[in-house]
């Protein structure tokens, strides 16, 4: 298993994106993604998925040179419509106005609409953090998970995440996905030939499964059962229904090479921590000091393991290496 770089990573996921039709500025925010999420380890949002936006970007689910339409439909609000491109340049191009509204009215909204899978939602949280904001971010995705009781999918995973800011890297940060697990592991662990937790997942006739071929053909299951579902339905009326994206029952599986574009919506909130007082500071710290008193415990995202260089499968890096040499 060779050691990459997270430069290296960069570069042969830009110069893929751009031999498969992304334009230059697109792909370089693309693969700044992909370098993020190997350097944190969040493998299933890095290299992982660079072989499927290529595919995408050829057959058309993707749009890789489109420009994104910023707006501010009102003063503490900014919607960025991708056009049926990638999330990471609109919101690239969104965020300085989110920031600026956010600063002038102590709270503001961003919505990202009619985008491609963002993949992970803490990278651009975390972004949000790093200009002195609390981020909290939330998306949909394709249906994979049933209701309580149920044994057909209605939701996607439909993650969250917040980033609180902090000296140099985020005082606080997390990223769930509000299904039981996230769907890359059911696949990874079925072509591993490898059996998954029960509680993951539901087999087509609705009963908790261990085969990951079975859970693929059934549902994923909410994670803490009736709370974790609600979780999932306010994610997607935030994500789909304030963006006017499109619901996760009607989304094409992600990573299929051929079908409509993904259309989906990213819901931001950006907090001003002072916007109330200079407390905010001060009353983290004492949850954070009651958290460090206990050996084992922690904020999380607090003393997140950074990798570089990164340990990545032969076979994947040699697909990364072959897509990007393929003539543009």
């Amino acid at each position: 298993m060779p050691e990459v770089t997270l430069d290296e990573i960069e570069a042969k996921s830009h110069s893929a994106l751009v031999a498969h039709g992304a334009a230059d500025w697109v792909a370089a925010e693309v693969a700044r993604a992909v370098r993020r999420a190997e350097e944190t380890g969040n493998i299933i949002c890095g290299l992982y998925y660079l072989e499927s936006y290529c595919v995408q970007l050829v057959s058309g689910r993707v749009k890789g040179d489109v420009e994104p339409v910023v707006s501010r439909p009102r003063p503490g609000s900014v919607m960025a419509d991708a056009q049926f491109g990638f999330a990471q340049p609109a919101f690239t191009r969104a965020l300085p106005q989110a920031v600026e509204a956010a600063k002038e009215n102590g709270i503001a909204s961003l919505s990202v609409a009619h985008s491609h899978t963002c993949t992970s939602l803490g990278f651009f949280t975390e972004q949000i953090a790093a200009a002195g904001l609390i981020g909290i971010g939330m998306t949909n995705a394709s249906k994979i998970v049933a209701p309580p009781g149920g044994n057909t999918p209605v939701l996607g995973t439909n993650p969250f995440a917040m980033s609180v800011p902090g000296e140099g890297a985020p005082a606080m940060h997390f990223d769930f996905s509000t299904s039981a697990v996230a769907l890359g592991k059911i696949t990874m662990a079925k072509a591993a030939g490898e059996k998954i937790p029960l509680g993951w997942a539901v087999d087509a006739d609705g009963n908790p499964t261990d085969d990951p071929e079975a859970a693929l053909g059934g549902a994923l299951v909410s994670t803490g059962g009736y709370k974790g579902w609600g979780l999932g339905l306010m994610v997607e009326l935030l994500a789909a229904a304030m963006t006017g994206s499109v619901n996760s029952v009607d989304v094409v599986a992600l990573k299929s090479p051929d079908g409509p574009p993904h259309d989906l919506g990213q819901f931001y909130v950006l907090i001003d921590p002072t916007t109330h007082g200079d407390h905010f500071a001060v009353r983290f710290a004492r949850v954070a000091e009651a958290v460090a008193e206990q050996e084992g415990a922690r904020i999380p995202g607090a003393s997140r393991k950074l990798f570089n260089p990164v340990d990545v499968p032969d076979a994947l890096w040699a697909l990364t290496c072959k897509l990007s040499e393929r003539d543009a």
